[in-house]
């Protein structure tokens, strides 16, 4: 009884008793494992190692609880996967178990069962060198825990998933899944490309092609793995994998500093993609919080969440303004889908305003002054494709993003470079430019105001108008400034001088929302990206403006010269990429 409640916290799913295993043979020291299942791992799971192997006499000890041959220094220098000695007990004392081993050097091998609790005497074997343990019949013995047991289709997924990260932190180990409940699966040992290769295997190049590298140390603890530009984002988080001295570990403390590595880049109800190995002195990490073994506690938690996001951060502001190669692809495809169509160009006359004057730092090229750029005024509105800019010779490195040669529906610039094209959504394009300015502009000292000829007046439930006035300190160090006008409306007096023309209602509305969510004791300052981002949602060039061709210009070289340029506030990506060996693809020339 005292068996089966202790694996109550072990044994939770097939999926744990799975997790077991291949731990054990790991720590055995296999070079190869195989896991098969039948029905969800619920009728059969099977592991079979390479390993070290077992002795007739360790079989006994092997399914005995608290036994274990990994502590031999002590809890503060724990160098194994596993290291309490529940494992096997436990599920022994809930399913049907066997083990058949034989060491490495042996001329015979032995094997033991477990029947419910029950335990056999050890019998010879015929047995490779290494260890083989079939589980079935899982639960039967505690038929309560077996009726909450998701679908097979299901169980059969988590054990997938369990291997998928146990085989990530063990590149040089070969896993294999098979079993009628599934297709075969196998992940070949990488040798000496390690860690690379092997996320190429399990996430796919997709993953390797869209993410930076990550390599830092602080202080005694090092950083390694890889992590996804902040365009390839997920919906969900389970695309986060998280180690900690080779131990996969689903810890709220590092998802958090995960989280908050990304606060800038992506959208609330998005997750980004990571693989992230975290490697330190045992003695600073504490493995024995739970008998899953998923939690961690570290001695120094302040360290470790600094460490992830400064070395996650400095890797995206490294990546510039790279955006992520699977809009192209899908570009592609959606194009190879269809069938070529005639295209009209269509005419309408719009309002046009200067670039310069809502892109803050605007300076004109050479030649482009005042008295040249009022020649653009007289330009017919009705023309979407520009053909007076310059076509790059050749690749310039300084113009990645190339030079604009048209826009399209007065929102998206296609730019011609070197070796393709590339087109610019410019309202988010234009939206993260203006957010890292206001970013940089608090940094260095309050944000630079713009004194309104006249207030506008706003009208607002009696509620957002108190939670403006009692964060009016506040909002004024971020460069606007509002008072209460009445029971039902503010004033705004000051905008942020970097958002030039914008619509103060639309802001002062969503930035009442934004403080409806933000808690009474927080400050502006720590929810500085969302106050920021919706400023800078509102104080950037909208969809359907019209831009000159050195409108547009001075929007790529903005980007090109400013970090995470690539992504707007919301996650999504500000540009697409299509090669010319991509449009080749298309028109069947290659």
């Amino acid at each position: 009884m005292v068996n089966r409640i202790a694996a109550g916290e072990v044994v939770e799913r097939p999926a744990s008793v799975v997790k077991e295993l291949v731990e054990n043979a790991i720590d055995a020291g296999a070079r190869r494992i195989e896991v098969a299942t039948a029905g969800g791992g619920l009728s059969l799971i099977r592991v079979t190692d390479d390993g070290v192997g077992l002795e007739r006499d360790d079989l006994p000890l092997a399914v005995e609880r608290h036994c274990t041959s990994k502590l031999d220094g002590g809890l503060d220098a724990i160098a194994t996967l596993g290291f309490r000695g529940e494992a096997l007990a436990s599920v022994g004392a809930v399913a049907r178990l066997s083990i058949t081993s034989r060491r490495r050097g042996a001329d015979e091998g032995w094997a033991i069962g477990v029947d419910g609790g029950r335990v056999s005497a050890p019998v010879p074997a015929a047995a490779a060198p290494g260890t083989r343990v079939e589980v079935s019949d899982l639960f039967f013995a505690t038929p309560a825990r077996l009726k909450f047991m998701k679908s097979e289709r299901a169980e059969t997924a988590a054990i997938t998933e369990t291997v998928r990260r146990l085989a990530m932190t063990n590149p040089d180990i070969r896993f294999s899944l098979s079993g009628p409940d599934r297709a075969l699966t196998d992940f070949a040992a990488t040798g000496a490309s390690g860690f690379a290769e092997r996320l190429e295997q399990i996430l796919g190049r997709d993953f390797r092609e869209n993410s930076v590298e990550i390599d830092a140390e602080r202080a005694g603890v090092r950083l390694s793995g890889r992590a996804g530009l902040p365009t390839y984002n997920r919906g969900n988080a389970v695309q986060q994998y998280l180690f900690v001295n080779g131990r996969a570990v689903r810890d709220k403390q590092l998802l958090g500093a995960l989280r908050g590595a990304y606060a800038d880049f992506i959208g609330r109800d998005r997750h980004p993609v990571a693989a992230l190995f975290i490697d330190l002195p045992p003695d600073m990490v504490d493995v024995n919080v739970h008998p899953a073994k998923a939690e961690v506690r570290f001695r120094d938690p302040g360290l470790v969440r600094g460490l992830v996001v400064g070395a996650v951060r400095e890797a995206i502001a490294g990546a510039g303004h790279r955006a992520t190669r699977t809009g192209a692809a899908a570009m592609t495809d959606a194009f190879a889908r269809r069938a070529p169509a005639p295209a009209a160009f269509r005419s309408a006359a719009a309002p046009r305003e200067p670039y310069g004057a809502p892109l803050p730092g605007f300076v004109a090229p050479p030649g482009l002054g005042e008295a040249v750029q009022a020649l653009f005024a007289d330009l017919p509105a009705s023309a979407d494709v520009r053909a007076d800019a310059p076509a790059p010779a050749t690749a310039d490195p300084a113009r990645p993003l190339g030079v604009p040669r048209a826009q399209i529906h007065e929102n998206y610039i296609v730019a011609q470079t070197a070796d393709g094209l590339v087109v610019v959504d410019q309202h988010a394009a234009h939206e993260r430019l203006v957010y890292e300015r206001l970013k940089a502009a608090l940094a260095s000292s309050a944000v630079p105001r713009q004194l309104l000829l006249v207030p506008e007046i706003v009208d607002l439930p009696e509620d957002d108008v108190g939670r403006l006035a009692d964060r009016a300190a506040e909002l004024a160090e971020l460069g606007l400034v509002v008072e209460p006008f009445g029971p039902g409306a503010v004033a705004i007096r000051e905008v942020p001088a970097l958002l030039g023309k914008v619509d103060g209602a639309g802001l002062v509305r969503d930035l009442a929302d934004e403080l409806a969510d933000i808690d009474s004791a927080a400050t502006l300052r720590s929810r500085l990206d969302r106050v920021a981002g919706t400023m800078a949602c509102h104080g950037s060039v909208r969809s359907g403006r019209r831009l000159r061709p050195e409108e547009m210009d001075a929007l790529l070289r903005d980007m090109e010269r400013t970090p995470h340029s690539g992504q707007c506030i919301h996650g999504r990506p500000t540009y697409i990429e299509l090669k010319l060996a991509d449009i080749e693809r298309l028109f069947g020339r290659r």
